[in-house]
């Protein structure tokens, strides 16, 4: 689903603010309240790479998975030095184990209820190492989502002119997040882009619900890189 803007995916995002070695610092900090970092790290749902390369930076070891082929190819030929696999966050199974897992950017939400919700975290924690951390970023919860949110930035990156417009609202159990990229260049010309996703709203219940299912112990943090708190789990 996010093929087609895997290219201007990072670009975007940044110019806008995003900070990914920030957020990395973020999240290795609320790790290390706990232990030791390890030597191993696995980003779930790690796009073209961009939190993975900062990770790479305090890890010996670093792998990502990501369902999107577009992002996979666009993080390749960026970064060759990371290694990063197909799989779907739901079923994937690399075979071995890792220190620390993270799953960023809300991409959790992805899954369509509780159970699919379940499902993902019994498979990290099939790839947790015994005393391993796992930090997820949650979507937005019911109570906190605004029905009717729109953001728009006009963007110069790289030489191009970049348009991000977005409107979100709520779908009963979900929320629908639209969203349309306009890119300019003197030599590309002009294309449009167009998003059109469906996160679901779970609430903090269904996501502790959700861990205790995978059998993970899980507390939760306020703040976190999206002001959207971290759910911090372990092997009980």
């Amino acid at each position: 689903m996010y093929d087609d803007i895997a290219d201007i995916w990072d670009p975007v995002y940044r110019a806008r603010g995003r900070d990914y070695a920030g957020e990395v610092g973020q999240v290795l900090d609320a790790i290390r309240h706990r232990g030791p970092l390890g030597e191993s790290l696995l980003d779930v749902a790690c796009g073209t790479g961009e939190h993975l390369a900062h990770f790479g930076d305090h890890f010996p070891h670093v792998e990502g998975v990501e369902l999107s082929e577009g992002m996979i190819a666009v993080g390749k030929r960026r970064r060759p030095e990371l290694t990063l696999t197909h799989g779907d966050m739901r079923t994937f199974d690399l075979g071995r184990t890792f220190d620390v897992i993270t799953c960023m950017f809300s991409s959790i939400g992805h899954a369509v209820d509780t159970d699919e919700l379940a499902a993902t975290l019994t498979r990290f924690g099939a790839h947790l190492a015994p005393g391993g951390v796992l930090v997820v970023e949650p979507w937005w919860f019911p109570s906190t989502f605004v029905d009717g949110y729109v953001t728009g930035d006009v963007l110069d990156v790289d030489g191009q002119t970049m348009a991000r417009v977005s409107h979100s609202s709520r779908e009963g159990n979900y929320s629908r997040v639209r969203v349309h990229y306009v890119v300019a260049g003197a030599a590309e010309g002009l294309r449009h882009v167009t998003e059109d996703l469906r996160i679901t709203l779970f609430t903090k219940e269904e996501y502790l619900r959700g861990f205790e299912r995978a059998g993970l112990a899980v507390e939760y943090v306020e703040g976190g890189p999206s002001g959207r708190g971290l759910f911090i789990a372990e092997h009980p």
